[in-house]
């Protein structure tokens, strides 16, 4: 390995220290199958400017957002970010090769995390907001543990309109906490209420619900509350996409519990599926079962305001059977990213991304449905996303649209 700096001698020290004669028999153990037997196969060096014009050409390879259509969504998505916001996060305080792990070290990580929690909870109409999540799936997850450790009970009911991959997160993180994960079924696109009324009794830990759901369609949140809290202890978590709160119902006029999303729309690229961030908020009294940190506003010794972590449950502040959550990031950059994202736009810019959104995604599905052999698949009210019945297999329309540099949608056939 000519490339490691280590001289003979050096080698030979540590091979002493280690107690072995040579690297052979350092690796001794290793069984031959999967030691290389042969020179790796690589190609001539290359000058910087060369190795610049090869990535260049690797990457052009790629079908980019900004040159062709895109409507893949299934939760993640491809709004307009003011140029702003990349330049603001991309500042040398904040663009760091590490999360801002000891956030308690710095006052300007603490503010900003603050007024993330504070946009977190206009945004929603929830009391208080955690420092952020991993993405929407886990917060979701995450949720689902809170109102265990909340209300004692170990019956979670999840609606089988949720994106698949958040079920099977879920199905993941509880599996090993004794949580019994039951599904709602769904009727015409949304959960189905009289099913969900009858599956309801005073085991019922929480229900989960997503609107707007993995089909597009939006649920009714109130009718849902009203059956979860008929039930005293039940918690009512609904998934939430933050867009659409600009002008659909805010989770707390539903007297939602806990509430989760996925934070990616505000202000972060698709980056073909990730880095993303969750965001959780919920009401007041629940702020010591909420998972991860909490940043709160005080005043120094001199008077002036200051920020400090308020609470951090996580197991490595405290004993391991207190903790709250082993989650140990909030994913930060992101979650600043959405932090100066809804700053720039404000009430009427979230707004309007909302109104476009909706408008767009209504005059799209209209003409889509004028073609022969296609139309909605549900009779239900819809935000940006919709579901289609298609006369011929999915993966073959997106296949063709794909060659025309259109990438209409997700194949649901086997949903």
């Amino acid at each position: 390995m000519s490339y490691i700096s280590n001289t003979d001698k050096e080698r030979k020290e540590m091979f002493d220290v280690i107690g072995v004669k040579s690297f052979d028999d350092l690796i001794a153990n290793i069984p031959t199958k999967f030691k290389l037997s042969e020179a790796l196969q690589l190609d001539t060096a290359r000058s910087e400017l060369e190795m610049d014009n090869v990535v260049f050409n690797t990457i052009s390879k790629n079908k980019c957002l900004n040159r062709i259509n895109g409507f893949l969504g299934g939760g993640v998505y491809d709004h307009f970010i003011p140029a702003a916001v990349d330049s603001i996060i991309s500042r040398p305080e904040f663009l760091t090769a590490y999360t801002p792990y000891q956030a308690e070290v710095s006052q300007g990580t603490l503010q900003w995390i603050y007024e993330y929690q504070t946009l977190i909870c206009l945004l929603t109409g929830m009391e208080i907001s955690n420092a952020g999540m991993y993405d929407g799936a886990s917060a979701a997850a995450e949720a689902i543990l809170m109102a265990v450790r909340k209300n004692r009970l170990t019956k979670a009911l999840v609606s089988t309109t949720l994106n698949p991959i958040y079920i099977d997160v879920i199905r993941t993180y509880t599996e090993g906490a004794g949580v019994e994960i039951e599904m709602i079924p769904a009727t015409d696109g949304v959960t189905d209420i009289e099913i969900l009324n009858s599956m309801m009794d005073d085991k019922t830990c929480c229900v989960v619900t997503q609107s707007p759901n993995y089909f597009g369609n939006i649920e009714d949140c109130f009718q849902i509350e009203a059956i979860v809290h008929s039930q005293k202890k039940a918690l009512f978590i609904p998934i939430v996409d933050p867009i659409s709160l600009a002008i659909l119902n805010s989770p707390d006029e539903y007297n939602a519990d806990i509430v989760v999303g996925e934070g990616q729309a505000l202000g972060n690229k698709p980056y073909y599926g990730g880095p993303l961030f969750g965001f959780m908020a919920t009401k007041i009294d629940m702020s010591r079962n909420l998972p991860g940190r909490i940043v709160g506003a005080t005043v120094d010794t001199d008077g002036k305001r200051a920020y400090s972590l308020t609470i951090q449950a996580r197991e490595q502040h405290i004993r391991r059977d207190k903790a709250t959550s082993n989650i140990c990031s909030n994913q930060a950059l992101c979650a600043l990213a959405g932090t100066v994202y809804m700053c720039m736009m404000g009430k009427e810019g979230m707004k309007e991304v909302a109104e476009l959104s909706l408008t767009k995604a209504h005059y799209l599905a209209k003409e889509i449905a004028k073609i022969d052999g296609y139309s909605l698949a549900f009779n239900q009210q819809f935000f940006k996303e919709f579901t289609i019945n298609t006369p011929i297999e999915p993966q073959q329309i997106i296949k063709q649209l794909a060659q025309k540099d259109i990438l209409p949608g997700i194949d649901l056939s086997n949903t």
